[in-house]
């Protein structure tokens, strides 16, 4: 069975917004990517997944490198471009340039930056694997800087602000948790 993006049910995850930079053979790109996962600690690896006719993937393929920048709350705009056209058919970031949006050149990769990301992260590519219709890349962290600011939500084809915290359970009810928990442990 498929999930369409778009669809009702692929609506129902919620997620971050990476800003995918690349330079490549098809020039400076930046790919919106909600799939863009950070999934280990040590080392510090992020995962992305790239639809196969994408421009950010060729020029990783090509580079083994790749900038991860999760928008910030206030970069609803930049997101929307680097979402909403094709690399080979749109100067992405000259637009966004002209736009106001400012980018600076990467530490360690050959890409630019998005100024103002909640996070920046350089990548070097460490695994590559073809999945369904997109393909993955897992880049090791070469350099990463952050700001204070909250990233933005993506759920329902919508973006959102983070809202109201849900509260841990109070400490009396934790301890009955583990109780119970422990009750049903498994013997080695």
């Amino acid at each position: 069975m498929d999930l369409q993006w778009g669809s009702k049910e692929s609506a129902k995850f919620i997620t971050n917004v990476g800003l995918i930079t690349s330079n490549g053979p098809n020039g400076p790109n930046v790919q919106a990517a909600e799939w863009t996962h950070h999934v280990s600690y040590s080392p510090g690896l992020i995962a992305v997944c790239l639809g196969k006719d994408r421009t950010t993937r060729e020029n990783i393929l090509a580079t083994k490198e790749f900038g991860v920048n999760l928008a910030a709350e206030d970069q609803n705009v930049i997101s929307s471009v680097a979402g909403g056209s094709h690399g080979k058919d749109v100067d992405k970031i000259g637009a966004l340039k002209e736009l106001g949006f400012k980018f600076y050149k990467a530490k360690t990769i050959n890409a630019f930056m998005v100024e103002g990301a909640t996070l920046n992260a350089e990548c070097k590519v460490v695994h590559v694997a073809e999945l369904g219709d997109h393909t993955m890349f897992v880049g090791e962290v070469q350099d990463v800087k952050i700001s204070p600011d909250e990233s933005i939500i993506y759920h329902g084809n919508r973006y959102f602000k983070l809202g109201e915290q849900i509260p841990k359970p109070p400490e009396q009810e934790l301890e009955r948790i583990k109780a119970v928990v422990q009750k049903f442990g498994k013997s080695a």
